[in-house]
């Protein structure tokens, strides 16, 4: 497991490219039969991929559980969220056998010890793409297929961000202790996401773009809203933001994106917007 410490603002100021790359950055998630991990200390937020392809793949495959969390098992205080963002495939929690098509979504309560993955054919492999965080309390682990997802559209094309946001992982769908996850999906034509850029001090977020076409990028923006930096991003490439931290991003195309935070609440409208024009 890659293990990421918190940066402060002051010293984020000062970073290279490189240096910002390395921090923030989550790449090659997705791997034949293997767990690829990311813990960040920006409120133990764990980001993983799992590729099933000849193999029936467990949660903690390749991770020392007691050394990374002084647990018993991976969820024995962690709660996750997961979307599959390749061809069909199935997870079983606890003998529960869940079945997930492109782009729907899983939540797994604390206190599930059997979590496995599976592709259904090996020629088109599931890629599940998993945010995890802290939890105290044991709720309900739930299918929300894509159809079924809360639709919220935004934006507009004369402004180069219409958008539709999915809310899965959401209070108005289902009761979590902290973690909340989503998707937004831009319309052909606009490139522009989360835009007036925000912060929220008691959160943080971590971004997975995906269907970003071949040869295109995203500019993920980030830092403060006057001191921004930003890395260029390619397709299936996940970025941690702290919550000291705008993130907000423009494409070469249009794109989608999972969105995952956790922290002291899930007040969506808990946010501190910074003008436009305002920003540096």
């Amino acid at each position: 497991m890659d293990i990421r410490y918190s940066c402060n603002q002051r010293d984020f100021k000062r970073y290279t490219t490189e240096e910002i790359r390395r921090e923030f950055l989550i790449e090659n998630l997705f791997a034949p039969d293997a767990v690829s991990a990311v813990y960040s200390h920006v409120d133990r937020m764990v980001t993983l991929g799992v590729m099933p392809v000849h193999e029936k793949v467990p949660l903690d495959k390749g991770i020392d559980v007691w050394k990374n969390f002084g647990t018993h098992y991976f969820l024995e205080r962690r709660e996750l969220g997961l979307f599959n963002v390749g061809g069909a495939g199935r997870v079983t929690v606890d003998g529960a056998v869940y079945e997930l098509g492109y782009k729907d979504c899983l939540y797994i309560t604390m206190g599930a010890k059997d979590v496995c993955f599976e592709s259904v054919s090996p020629d088109a492999p599931a890629k599940f793409y998993i945010v995890s965080a802290p939890a105290h309390t044991a709720y309900e682990t739930k299918l929300i297929k894509i159809a079924d997802a809360a639709k919220k559209p935004l934006g507009s094309l004369e402004t180069s961000n219409k958008r539709v946001i999915n809310q899965f992982i959401h209070p108005d769908v289902l009761k979590t202790c902290q973690l909340s996850m989503g998707m937004t999906v831009l319309e052909p034509g606009s490139v522009w996401n989360t835009m007036p850029a925000h912060t929220h001090e008691r959160r943080m977020e971590v971004y997975f773009y995906f269907e970003v076409p071949k040869d295109n990028v995203v500019f993920h923006m980030m830092g403060e809203g006057q001191e921004t930096r930003h890395i260029v991003m390619q397709n299936e490439q996940a970025v941690i933001s702290p919550s000291w931290s705008i993130h907000a991003g423009a494409g070469t195309s249009n794109y989608t994106f999972i969105w995952a935070m956790g922290g002291e609440n899930q007040a969506f409208d808990d946010m501190d917007v910074i003008p436009t024009t305002r920003l540096r």
